[in-house]
């Protein structure tokens, strides 16, 4: 069994191998909060192998319950061999599920149809495009190192969804301009913004939340633009504005708000957070202004440092020293 530590695990994304199979009490925690979506609708889960897809299991057990139309799941070849499968067939599949005929509310083998795709089954083959096309919300674990690419087709044909992403997406180039013109928002997540996923790479975490037979990823998140009630809740704040307590950017006109629960409830201002004030986002009361990537004036830094180094970020001066701070993202409260 291969180990994966973070730096394994980065490789692995570089190498596309994206093997992590998402647990069923994951995959029912965040669904119970869109059962309303599903209702008539016909679901695509586009890469799973359906076979051991918990994704293909929990729609396929309520699909009544949702009153789906139809379910469809498809299997990229690769995924044939993998350990989980004694199948040895070269050929992709795909699965299609219409709901229970015999009366025992269980997706039985004989309900499900099978059938092979001619090509390799990749989400950007025309085959899974046309099977796109006929889809009204796609849920799935798309692969990381493809992300971008994932969303941006799902964009393009329009589609609803719910997918399960890494956190540091939120400051894609090709993922942010989204959250900023409310194309797609962070859904319900994991615990501790964590997740374990079974796959066939061993886990060397030490944490002591540690599962035999499973990796745990941190910072995976699900991205979403379904409607829940999440999205606009509106966040109490506690925190009075004081000059002391929040310093102002030295090259951009905005407060540093190192903490999303420290935002101040009396400042009208630009204000700089992190990107895990995302999780909180209500587009109702805060706007997205942008990301320090694109927003920090880098030729203020230069001109004190005087020299190039320091990647474009917001900084903050203590004691006559700048500190370099990690991405922030700008917004400013709306008018009510």
């Amino acid at each position: 069994m291969a180990k994966v530590g973070n730096k394994q695990l980065g490789r692995a994304r570089r190498a596309k191998e994206d093997e992590f199979y998402t647990r069923l009490e994951d995959i029912e925690r965040e669904l119970r909060h869109y059962e309303n979506h599903f209702k008539g609708k016909t679901v695509l889960c586009n890469c799973d192998d359906p076979r051991v897809s918990n994704f293909f299991h929990y729609f396929s057990y309520r699909f009544e319950a949702l009153g789906l139309k139809r379910l469809i799941t498809t299997c990229y070849k690769n995924q044939e061999r993998d350990l989980f499968s004694q199948n040895d067939s070269e050929r992709a599949i795909w699965l299609e599920y219409t709901g229970d005929k015999n009366g025992n509310r269980i997706p039985d083998p004989e309900e499900i149809g099978i059938r092979q795709f001619e090509g390799d089954g990749d989400f950007r083959s025309e085959e899974c495009i046309e099977l796109l096309k006929q889809a009204d919300i796609v849920v799935t674990n798309p692969p990381f190192s493809l992300f971008r690419e994932y969303v941006a087709q799902l964009v393009k044909y329009d589609k609803k969804f719910l997918i399960i992403g890494n956190q540091n997406a939120i400051t894609y180039k090709e993922i942010f301009p989204l959250f900023m013109s409310n194309k797609i928002w962070l859904g319900y997540g994991f615990k501790r913004n964590c997740a374990h996923f079974i796959t066939h790479y061993e886990d060397t975490a030490t944490d002591a939340d540690h599962r035999e037979g499973m990796i745990r990823v941190p910072s995976v998140t699900w991205f979403t633009n379904l409607e829940i009630p999440k999205r606009h809740e509106e966040m109490v704040l506690y925190r009075k504005y004081d000059p002391l307590d929040y310093p102002t950017y030295v090259n951009y006109d905005a407060i540093e708000v190192g903490k999303t629960s420290e935002i101040p409830d009396d400042f009208n201002g630009v204000m700089g957070v992190p990107i895990t004030y995302m999780y909180k986002h209500n587009p109702d009361q805060f706007e997205i202004l942008g990301m320090s990537l694109d927003l920090a004036d880098m030729s203020v830094i230069r001109k004190r440092l005087g020299c190039n180094n320091g990647g474009p970020t917001f900084y903050i001066e203590q004691d006559g020293h700048l500190i370099r701070l990690y991405n922030r993202i700008a917004i400013r409260r709306r008018r009510k």
